[in-house]
This record gives structure tokens, C-alpha cells and sequence, in this order.
């Protein structure tokens, strides 16, 4: 319920802070006292549209507060939750507007956006005004109160899941028509790329070491040359090997008269021979191994080039080349694997879509019986509401299949006729301003422990109306106040009699500067109140009796 409301700056009020109670809320006051005001300041701090005209002539900013409190139950607080918002009670939507156009929307002191705070409000407060255009005047929201009032929620779930189901499998059945189809406009190109890539056949790491080959096959005579010179240069004048044997000779003569002192000569000399020896060997198997075939070297050449060529042609590199390969072989396999893979999504979507109109059915059907039976609850309603004449149908249709949805295949619409043989028509259409209030009324009286916010404001539903029709418009407003918080204002004192509570809205102030003030009633003010709406300006004792008679009655 809303528990307070503080306004600053917004209009004819400077200060005011208003303490709210449970039941039948009334507040009344002469035309042009400000009653406007109060609902535009309370829609103000619920996330509608910030007029920076709101702002008190000559401040520099306005604000408005309203502290809530709900039940732990409530969905609004799942919806802080999710977002990380603190949300303990009491909770508090607070709007701040500047002259200077900024504008500051906060729940429990942290920013939101003015759309979350509209989502809040909406979950809080319901506003039919003489002008409302949301809440049950907008057809979009009937399926969702039809669905409430029938507990219908979890057959919509179950609905909205096969639907999701549905939708999944077509937009895999698309995708794979659209991958089979640009396969197959591109399959002739393909077949041709793959062909040419198996007879190229490349292979990993092979450019580097085709690269390698070319470089070795390229300097393969210059190496023959100087290997020959290296040759030459051992054997030269009876060879490195045979200078190393005579040396060996000589020290060996004289080794018995040196001692010892030759023995490393000699093993240094033993080991020169070795490593001569190993490097003739090495120079004549490097010699033998060498290709200078001018054949070998094309054949490197053009196996490298036939590479390169082909990776500038898909705009890769040779190492990509296998890959590139697979992916084209892949493509080849969707046309082969896709009229496969199309039949077998086709059979899914026919299960998926039976199973869809299966639950959607079944729901199509509740939602009827639903709806027959809100019917009847409404039409008794209208009767003590002086529209005994009218009728109060909700239209159930089935929509064609490209509108199916998630909540469905039905739409939703309620429908008033306001005269015997007239043709029946949107309320918004249809009904006059004292006729709309009276439908909302006998609806939301339907619909209280449907899913309702649980604060509803009514603005001068006894428009148009008085003696018993006014009478039976406080009567229901009691009623449906026993299941929510109802705020109304009023001008009928038949109404304002059903208030468990009551305010009287004021203008005043100096010549200078006006203001709204609002006054919380006792029971002998009140009195007078309801006295003043019987009579006008001059109270009379017969006006003070009849306003006490309609408190008592």
C-alpha cells in the first residue's frame, strides 16, 4: 500500500507530506483546489513523463517521494532482486526534476532509470483517471488479466516453452536451408577447388622444407667446388696425413731417450690423425650426397611456386593451405549432408509445432470458460451501477499463425455495449466519461484478487452520476477496498460517506502567492465536509443530518 506521499515544489504546493492509511481513502475539495495535482505529482514519482512546468514558479527544482509498503511476496521486489537493487521495506520511488531540465529517479536512494522506475510504478499503483490510457482501458494487457483471473499462469508457461521450442527448431530449419542453398549456388566452384587442392595434396611445415631444399640444390656446385679444394688443399704435397705419419716417426725415434716428456706430442699427433682422417671421410660423403642435378632443382622450384600460387588464390598462406582444404571439403559435405539434416528439422518442427498448438489449444479453451465466467461476474456488477442496460463481453480470438506467440494464439479484448441493439465496441470507444469510470470500477471489483496492484486510485468515478447510482458507486469502492488500498477523489458525498478515511484538498495563501494544502479530517470535520458537497456554501443543520445519516448508513 502507499503509505506516504512528500511534495516539494511541484505546482501550488511548496511542502507537503501525506500519511495514507489501508481501505477506502477519500479526498475532496472545491474545483480547481489542486486535486489534479496531487495525482500528477504521484504519477510524477511513479515514472511518468517529467513536465518541467510541475516545477513551483520560482524554485529551482521539484520533488516527489512515495514510501510503499508491500508484502515480501510481492514480484516487485524479484525484479529489484534481479538487478541488484536493495529493496527492504519501506520502499521508496523518488523522482527530482530541475528548471534546468535534469531529472533524477531513484528506489531506495539508488539510481535507476526513469523506465525501471515506470515498471515499478506500474506494479504499485494503478491510476484510472478521466483520461487513463493504460491499466484495463489497453487491449494489449486483457490476455494477461484473463490469464490472472482464470489462474491461468501455469498453463501459459508451459505454452510459452513449447513455443520457444518451436521457434528454436525453426530458426535451425532456416539456417540449415540457407547453408544448404548458398552451398549448392557455390558447389560447381567448390567441386573444382577441392579437386585442384587433392592433386595438390600440400602438406604441413612443406614450404619450409621445399625452401630449404631450393636454397641447398641453388649452391650445390659452389659447395662440390670448395669441398674439391678442401681436398686438394689436404692432399696437396703428399697430404696433411702423411706430414702427420713422418712427424709421428720422428718423435717415436727419440721417445725411449726423452722419458716421458714426448708422450703428450705423440697422443696430440695420434688424435690430428684421427680427426683428419674423420674430416676426408665427412668431406667424401657431403661430396657424394650433393645434387647438382639441374632436374632436381626444377622440381623443387615448381612444387614450391605450384604453392605459393595456390595460397595467393584463396588469399592465405601455404601453411593454411590443408586447412583451407577441409573447409572447402566441409561445404561440399553441407550440400551432401543437408538435404539430410533438413528432412530430419522438418520432422522436428512438425512434432514441436503439434505439441505448441496441443498446449495453446488447451489454453485457448481455459481462457474461454475464463472469460464466460468473468463475464457474468462483471454484468452483475453493472446492474446496482446504473448500467443495467449495457453489456460487458471479453472477445476471445484466435489469431492466424503468424501471430502465434509465446502467450499463445489468442487475442484478448474486452467489449462493452452501452445499449440494448448497439454493436459492441473497446471501452475507450464506447463508453462516455461516467460510464468508462463505472466499467473500471465493476471490472476492478472482478479482478481485485487477480494479480491488481495493490493500490488503485480512482479519479471522480461518480463523474456523471448521483442519488443511488452514486450510493452503489461508494458501495462497491468499499468492497473492493477490503481487498486492496483504493485512494478516490471525489465530488459525490454518497462516496465520500464510504471512506474509512478522509482529506480535504485546499487553496489558499496571499495575494501574491497560492497554495495547495491537504488536512486530514476528524470525524466532526468530516461532518461538515460531506455537509458542505449536500448543500454548497452554506451548511445547513438538514445538510450536517444528511451527511451523518450517509456516514452511518
Amino acid at each position: 500500500m502507499l503509505l506516504t506521499l512528500s511534495i516539494r515544489n511541484i505546482v501550488l504546493i511548496d511542502k507537503l507530506d501525506l500519511l495514507f492509511e489501508e481501505g477506502l481513502c477519500v479526498l475532496t475539495g472545491e474545483t480547481g483546489a489542486g486535486k489534479s495535482i496531487l495525482l500528477d505529482s504521484l504519477a510524477l514519482a511513479l515514472g511518468s513523463r517529467a513536465d518541467l512546468g510541475l516545477i513551483r514558479a520560482g524554485e529551482e527544482k521539484g520533488s516527489v517521494s512515495a514510501e510503499f509498503i508491500l508484502p515480501s511476496s510481492h514480484p516487485v521486489f524479484g525484479l529489484l532482486s534481479d538487478l541488484d537493487i536493495e529493496s527492504d521495506e519501506p520502499l521508496i520511488l523518488r523522482r527530482i526534476i530541475s528548471s534546468e531540465g535534469r531529472n533524477r529517479a531513484s528506489i531506495n536512494d539508488q539510481s535507476v532509470s526513469t523506465a525501471l522506475l515506470r515498471s515499478v510504478g506500474d506494479a504499485l499503483v494503478e491510476i484510472h483517471g478521466q483520461n487513463a490510457e493504460r491499466g484495463l482501458l489497453d487491449a494489449k494487457g486483457h490476455r494477461n488479466l484473463i490469464d490472472l483471473y482464470g489462474q491461468l499462469l501455469k498453463v501459459v508457461k508451459t505454452t510459452s516453452g513449447q513455443f520457444d521450442a518451436m521457434q528454436a527448431v525453426k530458426i535451425a530449419l532456416a539456417e540449415a536451408i540457407d547453408k544448404v542453398e548458398q552451398a549448392r549456388v557455390d558447389e560447381e566452384y567448390l567441386r573444382h577447388v577441392v579437386t585442384e587442392l587433392e592433386e595438390l595434396a600440400p602438406q604441413e611445415g612443406e614450404e619450409d622444407e621445399l625452401a630449404e631444399a631450393r636454397s641447398e640444390l641453388m649452391h650445390s656446385e659452389k659447395i662440390a667446388d670448395a669441398l674439391k679444394d678442401a681436398v686438394k688443399a689436404l692432399n696437396d704435397h703428399g697430404g696433411v696425413e702423411g706430414k702427420i705419419r713422418t712427424a709421428t716417426r720422428a718423435v717415436e725415434r727419440v721417445l725411449e731417450k726423452a722419458g716421458s716428456k714426448l708422450d703428450p706430442v705423440l697422443e696430440s699427433l695420434e688424435r690430428a690423425a684421427v680427426e683428419m682422417s674423420e674430416a676426408t671421410m665427412l668431406i667424401d660423403s657431403v661430396g657424394r650426397d650433393l645434387d647438382i642435378d639441374p632436374s632436381g632443382l626444377e622440381a623443387v622450384e615448381e612444387r614450391l611456386f605450384s604453392l605459393r600460387a595456390a595460397a595467393r588464390k584463396h588469399k592465405c598462406e601455404v601453411a593454411n593451405l590443408p586447412q583451407m582444404l577441409e573447409s572447402f571439403l566441409s561445404r561440399l559435405r553441407d550440400v551432401e549432408q543437408g538435404d539430410a539434416d533438413i528432412q530430419r528439422l522438418t520432422g522436428e518442427l512438425t512434432v514441436a509445432r503439434e505439441a505448441y498448438i496441443l498446449s495453446a489449444s488447451g489454453l485457448r479453451e481455459k481462457r474461454l470458460k475464463a472469460a464466460k465466467k468473468m463475464d457474468a461476474s462483471v454484468m452483475s456488477e453493472l446492474g446496482p451501477l446504473k448500467l443495467g442496460s449495457a453489456k460487458f463481453e471479453t472477445l476471445v480470438l484466435e489469431l492466424p499463425e503468424e501471430n502465434w506467440s509465446a502467450a499463445g494464439m489468442d487475442k484478448v479484448e474486452f467489449q462493452i455495449a452501452t445499449n440494448p441493439g448497439s454493436v459492441a465496441g473497446p471501452l475507450l470507444k464506447i463508453a462516455s466519461g461516467g460510464e468508462l469510470s463505472r466499467f473500471m470500477l465493476a471490472l476492478k471489483v472482478v479482478l481485485a484478487r487477480s494479480g491488481s496492484a495493490p493500490t488503485l486510485i480512482f479519479d471522480e468515478v461518480d463523474r456523471g452520476v448521483g442519488g443511488a447510482t452514486a450510493d452503489a458507486v461508494g458501495e462497491r469502492l468499499s468492497k473492493l477496498s477490503q481487498e486492496l488500498q483504493v485512494l478516490v477523489i471525489t465530488h459525490s458525498p454518497q462516496v465520500a460517506a464510504s471512506g474509512s478515511a478522509h482529506w480535504n484538498i485546499r487553496k489558499g495563501g496571499t495575494a501574491s502567492k497560492t497554495r495547495t494544502t491537504v488536512e486530514r479530517l476528524s470525524d466532526e470535520q468530516r461532518t461538515e465536509e460531506i455537509a458542505r458537497m449536500l448543500s454548497g456554501a452554506i451548511i445547513t443543520n438538514e445538510a450536517r443530518a444528511a451527511a451523518q445519516s450517509l456516514m452511518e448508513g
